[in-house]
């Protein structure tokens, strides 16, 4: 089924048509243009046609629910306040009538959980279930990754590494079900609801476990030294499929991987507990292991066909085999990448979203499990993402945004354009009309290599004007930044200031640089990348230059700006090319190889590994410390799991005894990803502000020279 580009384009324009003329505007704030609630976490029921997903709106997070026949969105939770407090984890219960859910972040290595705004009552992660109709939800316990029993009495989940369970049909308090050594994840009951299988997680291993509710009784299956993962049950519950990932076969993060000791599927006789080989990856291109975004990577589908990524051809593909082995059949070929995947109910088809035809965007596609072409669901100059079918069959609900529409949920039911499961989300002054429409670039790095990005043009860029200009590197780097509104809530945040920073007459570039996704495994496994050489310096210095280049852009005015690994590019650039980069924003950057590494390879020792460890640092912004001339905002939260803060502190502290001017804004108890709302505004208007101080205005009366 194919929807015609016609239908997919009047569905856009019926979106700006309903906004009012007081949104169309062309200067708005940075609240306006975040104000639009953020849909995530979308989900469908087992039976029947019902839609969950998150909204959050201006940081109050609520799960809302769409049905058939109407499909007319509501939310079934009410909580008002941008309290910091994540919600995800949405599962459906058998008979449709509730959702467990989790509220709360994770730990960090200490155990505390995120408390964005310093409550001194404290806070924390647990799974609660609601009434699908509305209702106050019940608190079941603390703890998260909620697997619910198919029989619908119970409810298993992961506190502090070991499984928990409690009943969904009283108010019992939950108890621990198995008493373990190791950290389990994974938790996937037997379609009957009788065993539970789970990862057993070991430090440098990991066996697939099954429990029996019955006999009390925990098995390992097919145990080995290597690191068995994602474990999927047959449809007769006798049987688990599971990855096998080499022992060894990890190298350093944050350098490249091409290949590796090949990984392989495997299935296992839960009753014997004797596993055997399925299939396994070739050596060479596609022998690491490529995930995908799905509930499970692989999957057991109809006809007794395992469904699984792989990158043999050097891009993320879908493919299938025989339980009982043979060759995989490639279901999505061609030159682009596979990324959120589901499949449907009855196991016979899967719908994914690729940059297929498209590759600075997202579409929606579907293919048989035995494969044949994939059918295009949507085209156009929309974007889609994140597809899942209804557990009637009947439609397929996704998320869909445009250049200046922004993420809203919709459904495909037949023929037709989708429909909107919220249509009155949209705040009134989101100003449609005031954004403008990204073009796609291209630029030489100056190493040759050819680098993909987006350019937002200021509106009345006349002949002679001389705009400032400001760069943006997103983070990861295993991301790409598209031609529209972008899936990750972090990445929505950074297209609104880009587009602010447009409205405020910046020219600005949005760098796709090497180590990202979409272009294919060797440009994100790209030589020499981070610790390895920054080789994406290169990229860096190529798009100061492809913007110094351009008539409407003031050489002498071109600025950085971006976070976590695009903190590390803006601190680079800074650092090495103060004579290019007037100023620059750096949110939560990784300023030394050496300690990120360890953040996450605890094991790692630079002074074990001295030439590895050189290489990191002169790979980083620290070391060049020395050139860094041009004034710089940092942006952090102290309770970071993901780059340290201690990374912060030591720019500041080398770059001021280097007399470099230090602009700082600190958010005590507060995340990688910003938890609140608030904080996400205060740091981009501390941004736009820094580069206005920094920098001057974008209108043409202050941006001739």
């Amino acid at each position: 089924m194919t929807t015609p580009l016609r239908l997919l384009a009047s569905a856009s324009l019926a979106l700006l048509a309903s906004v009012p003329l007081a949104a169309q505007q062309s200067t708005f704030t940075i609240e306006q243009v975040m104000g639009a609630p953020f849909p995530d976490e979308l989900t469908t029921a087992s039976a029947g046609g019902s839609v969950a997903w998150v909204f959050n709106t201006r940081g109050a997070r609520n799960i809302w629910v769409a049905a058939p026949p109407d499909y007319a969105g509501r939310a079934v939770t009410a909580y008002a306040d941008d309290d910091g407090q994540e919600l995800g984890d949405l599962r459906w219960t058998p008979d449709t009538r509730a959702i467990v859910f989790v509220r709360g972040g994770g730990p960090n290595e200490k155990g505390e959980y995120p408390n964005p705004h310093s409550l001194v009552a404290g806070v924390e992660q647990a799974v609660w279930v609601v009434p699908a109709a509305g209702g106050n939800p019940r608190r079941i316990g603390e703890g998260r990754a909620p697997a619910i029993s198919p029989k619908g009495d119970r409810v298993a989940f992961v506190r502090r590494g070991q499984i928990w369970w409690a009943s969904l049909a009283d108010t019992g308090a939950a108890e621990q079900l198995i008493h373990a050594r190791g950290s389990a994840g994974s938790l996937r009951w037997s379609p009957d609801g009788t065993q539970l299988a789970f990862v057993s997680a070991r430090g440098d291993h990991a066996f697939i476990a099954v429990y029996d509710v019955a006999t009390k009784l925990l098995r390992f299956l097919d145990p080995s030294v290597d690191s068995d993962a994602e474990p999927a049950w047959s449809p007769d519950g006798r049987r688990v499929a599971f990855l096998r990932l080499p022992a060894g076969a990890d190298g350093l993060p944050f350098t490249p991987q091409r290949a590796g000791q090949p990984w392989s599927i495997r299935v296992a006789d839960v009753g014997s507990a004797t596993g055997r080989h399925v299939w396994i990856a070739d050596t060479g291109r596609g022998s690491v292991f490529r995930e995908i975004v799905a509930d499970n990577q692989i999957r057991w589908a109809a006809g007794n066909r395992i469904a699984f990524p792989w990158e043999k051809d050097g891009w993320t593909h879908l493919y299938s085999v025989p339980v009982e082995g043979g060759r995989a059949t490639l279901l999505t070929p061609g030159g682009f990448e596979v990324e959120h995947v589901a499949m449907s109910p009855d196991g016979a088809t899967i719908v994914f979203s690729s940059n297929q035809d498209d590759i600075e965007r997202r579409h929606i596609w579907k293919v048989s499990v035995t494969g044949g072409p994939p059918t295009a669901l949507t085209r156009g100059t929309d974007l889609e993402w994140t597809p899942v079918i209804t557990g009637d069959g009947r439609g397929v609900a996704f998320i869909q945004a445009g250049t200046r529409a922004p993420p809203r949920p919709v459904i495909l039911l037949g023929g037709g354009a989708p429909r909107e499961l919220a249509p009155g989300a949209i705040p009134a002054d989101f100003p449609v009309a005031g954004l403008v429409d990204p073009q796609p670039v291209l630029f030489q790095a100056t190493d040759g290599m050819t680098i993909h990005g987006q350019l937002f043009l200021p509106r009345g860029v006349t002949a002679g004007d001389r705009r400032p200009a400001v760069i943006f590197f997103h983070g990861g780097s295993r991301r790409q930044m598209l031609l529209g509104w972008h899936y990750f809530y972090y990445y929505r945040n950074a297209y609104a200031l880009n587009q602010y920073l447009a409205s405020r007459g910046y020219v600005v570039l949005s760098v796709n640089y090497r180590s990202g996704i979409a272009y294919g495994m060797e440009f994100r496994e790209a030589l020499r990348y981070g610790a390895q050489g920054a080789s994406e310096f290169n990229d860096v210095l190529g798009a100061g230059r492809y913007l110094r280049g351009r008539p409407e852009v003031d050489p002498r005015r071109i600025g950085l700006w971006g976070g976590s690994y695009g903190g590390f590019l803006t601190a680079m650039g800074l650092a090495r090319a103060s004579d290019l980069f007037a100023a620059g924003v750096d949110l939560h950057g990784v300023h030394d190889w050496n300690i990120e590494i360890q953040n996450w390879v605890p094991t790692y020792d630079p002074a074990k590994q001295s030439e590895a460890a050189k290489l990191a640092y002169e790979s980083s912004p620290i070391a060049s410390v020395k050139t860094w001339r041009s004034p710089v905002l940092l942006i952090h939260g102290d309770d970071d799991r993901n780059v340290q803060f201690s990374q912060t502190v030591q720019l500041a502290t080398a770059l001021r005894t280097h007399a470099v001017e230090v602009e700082q804004l600190i958010f005590p108890d507060d995340i990688h990803d910003f938890l609140t709302h608030a904080h996400w505004v205060a740091a981009y208007e501390a941004a736009a502000a820094f580069f206005q101080r920094r920098m001057g205005g974008g209108s043409s009366a202050t941006g001739r020279r």
